[in-house]
C-alpha cells in the first residue's frame, strides 16, 4: 500500500554484494567456498574436543560452543547469497528478515559472550593454576556455557520487537546481502529513535562494557603475571596458551567496534557492507586455521584422527 513515498511492505528485497552482473557467478563460487571451508573447519574442531579425550577440558569445551556458533552464523547470513546465486530470488519475506536480524545479532552476542568465557578461564588457568580444576569444573563450565547461550538469545529481543513494530519503510531494496539492523533502519519512515538509543546505549553498556572489559581486565591480570615468570622459556610458553585467543577477540572486536559502535546516519553501508562480510564470512574460517595452527593439542589431536583413518583403510 502506497502513501506518497511511503509503503508499508511484506517483503524485502536483497541487494546483494553487487549488482554487477557478470559478477554473480564468481560471488556465488567465492560464497560457497567460503561456506564450505568455514563448515569444513568448524565441524573438524567440534568433532576433535568431542572424540579426543585430550581435548575435554574448559578451553577446548568453549572452543567447540564458538564453532557452532560460528556455523550457525555463517548459516544465517550468507544462505540468501547462495540462494541468490542458484534461484536468482532476492525477495525475502518480511518475518524472515526479522528473523534473520534476530538469529544474526543472536549468535554475534554468543560469541562474544563466549569469548569473554574463555578469556575468564585463560585467567583461571595462569592466574590460580592451582585451582584451576576446582574453579573451571564440569559443572561450572556447564552453567557458564548455558548462560552464554541464553542471555545471547534474550538481549536481543528488543532489536526484533522494535523491529518489527516499523509501520512503513521508504523502499523495500535492503543495501545488504542479507537483513542486517543498521540497513532495515535507514529504509524506515518511522520513529527510529527509541531503536537507535537502545543501539548504542545496550552496544555501549552490554557490549563495551560488558563483554570488552571483562576480557581486557582478564588480559590485563593475564600479562601482569606472565611478565613475573622469571625465565623466558616460562613466559612465553604462558603466553602461547593464551596468544589464539587474543587474536580471534582483537579481529572480532576491530571489525564490530567500526561497523555499529558509530551513529547509524554517518554510517556508509557499502563500507558496512565489506565489514560485515569479512565478519560473517572470513572470521569463522580463521577461527579454526588460528586455533589449530598455534596449538599444538588440536593439530595433535587432528594428526592421530588423520592417521586412524589412514590406518582403518
Amino acid at each position: 500500500m502506497e502513501e506518497g513515498n511511503q509503503t508499508v511492505v511484506t517483503f524485502f528485497i536483497i541487494k546483494g554484494i553487487s549488482d554487477v552482473p557478470e559478477l554473480q557467478a564468481p560471488i556465488f563460487l567465492l560464497v560457497l567456498l567460503i561456506y564450505l571451508l568455514t563448515l569444513g573447519g568448524n565441524i573438524t574442531i567440534i568433532l576433535l574436543v568431542f572424540f579426543d579425550c585430550h581435548l575435554h577440558t574448559p578451553m577446548y569445551f568453549f572452543l567447540a560452543n564458538l564453532s557452532m556458533i560460528d556455523i550457525c552464523n555463517t548459516t544465517v547470513t550468507l544462505h540468501k547469497i547462495l540462494l541468490i546465486g542458484l534461484t536468482g530470488d532476492r525477495e525475502i519475506s518480511y518475518l524472515s528478515c526479522i528473523a534473520q536480524i534476530y538469529f544474526f545479532g543472536c549468535f554475534i552476542s554468543d560469541e562474544l559472550l563466549f569469548l569473554t568465557a574463555m578469556s575468564y578461564d585463560r585467567y583461571v588457568a595462569i592466574c590460580n593454576p592451582l585451582r584451576y580444576t576446582v574453579i573451571m569444573n564440569h559443572k561450572i563450565c556447564a552453567l557458564l556455557a548455558s548462560f552464554c547461550w541464553v542471555l545471547g538469545f534474550i538481549e536481543i529481543i528488543p532489536y526484533a520487537v522494535l523491529v518489527a513494530g516499523f509501520s512503513c519503510y521508504r523502499s523495500n531494496i535492503v543495501n545488504h546481502f542479507f537483513c542486517d539492523l543498521v540497513p532495515v533502519i535507514k529504509l524506515s519512515c518511522s520513529n527510529t529513535s527509541v531503536l537507535e538509543i537502545l543501539f548504542l546505549v545496550e552496544g555501549v553498556f552490554l557490549l563495551t562494557i560488558g563483554p570488552f572489559v571483562s576480557t581486557v581486565l582478564s588480559y590485563i591480570f593475564i600479562i601482569t603475571t606472565i611478565l613475573k615468570i622469571r625465565t623466558s622459556t616460562g613466559r612465553r610458553k604462558a603466553f602461547y596458551t593464551c596468544s589464539s585467543h587474543l587474536t580471534v577477540v582483537i579481529l572480532l572486536y576491530i571489525t564490530l567496534i567500526y561497523q555499529y559502535l558509530r551513529p547509524i546516519s554517518a554510517d556508509s553501508l557499502e563500507y558496512n557492507k565489506l565489514l560485515s562480510l569479512f565478519n560473517t564470512a572470513a572470521v569463522p574460517i580463521l577461527n579454526p586455521l588460528i586455533y589449530s595452527l598455534k596449538n599444538k593439542d588440536v593439530k595433535s589431536a587432528l594428526r592421530k584422527r588423520l592417521e586412524f583413518l589412514k590406518f582403518k583403510k
